[in-house]
């Protein structure tokens, strides 16, 4: 099937491929607005002009897993960047005089060599990856093609600079996607552009909070895939209004069953899916299940990640969050799952290591998720977002923000102002 390229995609694909076959350097930046087709472009010159194999030849990675489960979708097999180049050091725990575990960070080892030989590797949405995971990244001496969107936010933590000088950009517009009133949105908000109030088209629309209420309120929040906020205060109002829409008693603190969780804790020691490519870390969204209160102020539930069919059993989490708004267990802190079911902080160094069988894991965190925040939101995709505008909170961010929130929408949008 013949390919039509735009003329900014044909100087990528001249570029990349010159880099590749000819160059010694061992990084190419691609840059990409919402709408030039990016990530259509990677897949078409890797795998159809160079003639690389997915997970054989060439390794496509993503900082997080629901981004790299969007290239999965998209008939790419990918990764997370931590899973292809770390594993987890077990033994990693300060003692104090009390014979108290004192594990307040997880200790990352980068891996000696890689699964396979690589030719390449391409990383997806590299505006969110910090420039000290890069340097991780080059390490291993495989040539590099990082592709991402500069107009987004920046990652929460670190840097990211190379965006700032890519080796080629796109920022011609699809012609199939021209006419489609989100990616209109978002290049005026890019712009920094006001958005005026009204439809756009029949998927996308503008309105005021004073009439966005009644009937119609509850209906579209209801009905949408994801909210998208910027303030804590408004995340938390509208998780519990959205939650009383669903039909759950919000008079119950904690998560009932079959709520909208998000992680908001990395933990690399447990695997959310079959194969082991992801992982339960912050950003996570999934829906719970059997949900039981245990003691210490631990619970333990059963997690789904929306974008997976896989069930993982029996997490223990921390219900501080929920019950106090404050989380009652420290970062990297354990939980034993003993024998008889019962579920306990553990604190004890000689415990842990003579008790491996016993089902010992890292608590984790999570929070309602009906609605999150642009950061939390960055990376994933969903077909009907509900954006309460609240960019002018973020200074001279504001456009990234807008942007960055627009641009989750696949399907659908409603932005609130």
């Amino acid at each position: 099937m013949e390919i039509s390229l735009t003329s900014d995609q044909e100087n990528a694909k001249r570029a990349i491929m010159e880099w590749y076959c000819n160059m010694a350097t061992q990084v190419f930046v691609l840059s990409g607005y919402a709408g030039t087709g990016k990530t259509f472009l990677l897949r078409h010159i890797v795998c159809d002009c160079l003639g690389l194999e997915p997970d054989k030849q060439v390794a496509f990675v993503a900082p997080t897993g629901k981004a790299a489960s969007i290239l999965i979708r998209s008939g790419t097999p990918a990764s997370t960047i931590h899973s292809l180049i770390y594993t987890m050091d077990d033994d990693d725990f300060d003692v104090d005089e009390n014979g108290e575990i004192m594990r307040e960070r997880l200790k990352f080892i980068k891996r000696k060599k890689l699964a396979s030989d690589f030719k390449l590797i391409v990383v997806d949405e590299t505006s969110m990856v910090s420039d000290e995971l890069i340097q991780d990244l080059l390490s291993y001496g495989v040539k590099c093609l990082f592709c991402g969107d500069d107009a987004q936010l920046p990652p929460v933590s670190g840097s990211s600079s190379l965006l700032e000088k890519p080796d080629a950009s796109l920022t011609e517009i699809m012609r199939q996607e021209m006419d489609n009133p989100i990616i209109t949105l978002a290049t005026m908000a890019r712009r920094g552009e006001y958005i005026p109030y009204g439809n756009y088209g029949e998927i996308a629309a503008v309105v005021s909070r004073n009439d966005f209420s009644g009937r119609t309120r509850r209906n579209i929040l209801s009905r949408a895939s994801q909210v998208i906020c910027g303030r804590n205060k408004t995340r938390t109002a509208l998780n519990r209004e959205i939650r009383a829409y669903h039909g759950i008693d919000t008079d119950s603190l904690l998560p009932l069953e079959g709520d909208k969780l998000i992680c908001t804790l990395n933990n690399w020691e447990r695997t959310i899916d079959e194969e082991g490519r992801f992982h339960l870390v912050n950003g996570i969204i999934g829906f719970c299940s059997a949900v039981e209160e245990k003691s210490d102020g631990l619970g333990t539930l059963d997690f789904k990640a929306e974008f997976l069919d896989h069930v993982i059993h029996g997490v223990p989490f921390d219900e501080g969050i929920f019950l106090e708004n404050g989380y009652y267990h420290h970062y990297g802190e354990l939980a034993v799952k003993m024998e008889n079911g019962l579920v306990v902080s553990e604190t004890n160094f000689a415990a842990i290591h003579n008790n491996k069988a016993s089902g010992m894991e890292l608590i984790s965190r999570f929070e309602f998720a009906y609605a999150i925040t642009c950061h939390k939101a960055q990376g994933s995709e969903f077909d009907f977002v509900v954006v309460f505008d609240e960019s002018r909170a973020f200074g001279e961010d504001a456009p990234r923000w807008l942007y960055t929130a627009i641009t989750r929408a696949k399907k659908k949008l409603l932005i609130v102002r």
